[in-house]
């Protein structure tokens, strides 16, 4: 299965956004927390993190850009209890048995935006609120459009 990892290019993000997702946690679109929101909420850095932020699911924070990798069934599970709790702790789910599915599903989605794409793919999300909701829209860098270099710096010993 594949999902994907924060990964940061520049400081950017540290700046940005209010909570910044450290590289190379687990993301997910995280769109669900902008679901009752309005215009008014759309001021500063939440703006940043509306407009274009993934969640990172180990600390919550958030990053512009993720790439996709594989996922052991473990670290999937792993993922899915944290997510839950964090529905429970923050958004009041009244137990962590009914916000398990939740949870699951809000992964699963990441994998099916993630399971037609290479490893390394590096992917955008931009949000807008429209009179039905919020809406997303997704973008896939495959890494031979992005190029090598941005991934990994590639050094050449002395010989």
């Amino acid at each position: 299965m594949l999902l994907a990892r924060a990964i940061h290019f520049d400081e950017s993000d540290t700046f940005v956004f209010s909570s910044p997702a450290r590289t190379g946690e687990w993301a997910i679109s995280g769109g669900f927390e902008f679901s009752n929101w309005g215009e008014g909420d759309l001021v500063g850095k939440a703006r940043q993190a509306f407009a274009n932020g993934w969640l990172g699911v180990e600390t919550f924070g958030r990053v512009t850009f993720v790439a996709v990798t594989r996922i052991e069934p473990s670290e999937f599970e792993w993922l899915k209890e944290r997510l839950a709790q964090h529905f429970v702790g923050v958004y009041g789910a009244p137990s962590l048995e009914a916000a398990l599915p939740v949870a699951e599903e809000e992964l699963r989605h990441m994998a099916e935006l993630c399971e037609d794409h290479a490893p390394n793919t590096v992917l955008t999300v931009l949000r807008e609120l429209t009179d039905a909701g919020v809406k997303e829209q997704f973008r896939f860098l495959e890494p031979s459009e992005a190029g090598l270099e941005q991934f990994a710096i590639h050094a050449v010993p002395d010989e």
